[in-house]
């Protein structure tokens, strides 16, 4: 019992940091976006950025959000969600039994429904 209460404790734990590594993620694009405008050198945009802060970063920020939204719409409508998610449940072993249970009552079904119409006959 206690092993399985460790084990279900540490996957927990494990989603948690799965979760949060992603929004550690959108930290560092925002960051690398400030490094990037920092090594254009010295330009209106550079200059502009880093005087005048309070408009840069919600311009930033806003542009950010639209093109990630744009990338998502984009991603979703292109099926690339799918197909990765389809990928992900071939190699989950758990999702390979349901689908070869579930391949298995079809095909009984099937033969039910024809021993059935033969029946009938």
């Amino acid at each position: 019992m206690i092993s399985r209460l460790n084990k279900k404790t540490l996957i927990r734990w494990k989603v948690y940091i799965d979760r949060s590594k992603m929004y550690i993620g959108y930290v560092q694009f925002l960051l690398i976006i400030f490094v990037f405008i920092k090594s254009l050198g010295d330009n209106f945009v550079t200059e502009f950025v880093f005087t005048s802060p309070m408009i840069a970063v919600p311009i930033i920020l806003f542009t950010f959000v639209l093109l990630s939204l744009i990338i998502g719409y984009l991603d979703s409508r292109l099926g690339f969600r799918e197909e990765e998610i389809r990928n992900h449940s071939k190699s989950n072993p758990v999702l390979m039994d349901i689908q070869k249970s579930l391949i298995e009552l079809n095909i009984r079904m099937a033969k039910m429904e024809q021993e059935r119409k033969s029946n009938d006959t």
